[in-house]
């Protein structure tokens, strides 16, 4: 037999606050120590050592570069399923064999190798992975307008030169020139004739 339970909220009808104790325990998220993983910082000690294991946890880190370039990609396979209907639709053109598409009227900039290419694509697009381009061109077909890749510079540092060790007779040479320093203790007594006579 089945039990239909009413739920809670149908339950509490009449009652001021639905058993939520004093108005103010769920006025905001003040009772409950804040939302989701607030209040772990200075003084929720309770909740720390569930943060511990993950490194760069606190703080922000890296940075947004103003340079970045927003890729919308298109895979081999999707552009293989939709090259009749982009020519219907006016977004391509077929030359005898050849489906000629341009990128930038299908709103993407780069061309991705997942699938395989049946057909021979003329295909213009700034950007494409190398096996993509390879692909099309094993299946008859050619990639053009791509962007050259700049190549990376980079900064060999310089050896330092070995310190030539000088010839041994230089050296010895030097060491006579040196004064050699006196032991103390070891001045010589001047002989006077009284000693001499004793």
């Amino acid at each position: 037999m089945t039990h239909n339970k009413r739920k809670k909220f149908s339950r509490m009808r009449g009652s001021h606050t639905h058993g939520g104790g004093a108005k103010k325990k769920r006025r905001g998220a003040g009772h409950r120590g804040g939302r989701g993983n607030a209040g772990s910082g200075k003084r929720g000690d309770a909740k720390k050592p569930s943060f511990w294991k993950i490194k760069n946890y606190y703080g922000k880190h890296g940075f947004t570069s103003i340079k970045r370039i927003k890729f919308k990609a298109l895979n081999i396979k999707d552009l293989e399923q939709r090259a009749e209907g982009l020519v219907k639709a006016g977004l391509a053109k077929k030359e005898s064999n050849f489906y000629v598409v341009d990128f930038k009227d299908l709103g993407y900039n780069k061309l991705l190798s997942a699938g395989d290419a049946k057909s021979k694509f003329k295909i213009t697009v700034v950007y494409a992975s190398k096996d993509a381009v390879e692909k099309i061109k094993k299946a008859g077909g050619e990639v053009t307008g791509l962007k050259p890749k700049k190549e990376k510079k980079v900064r060999h540092k310089e050896a330092k030169k070995p310190v030539e060790d000088e010839p041994e007779e230089e050296q010895k040479e030097e060491k006579k020139k040196e004064t050699p320093k006196e032991k103390k203790g070891s001045e010589k007594v001047p002989i006077t004739a009284q000693s001499a006579e004793e």
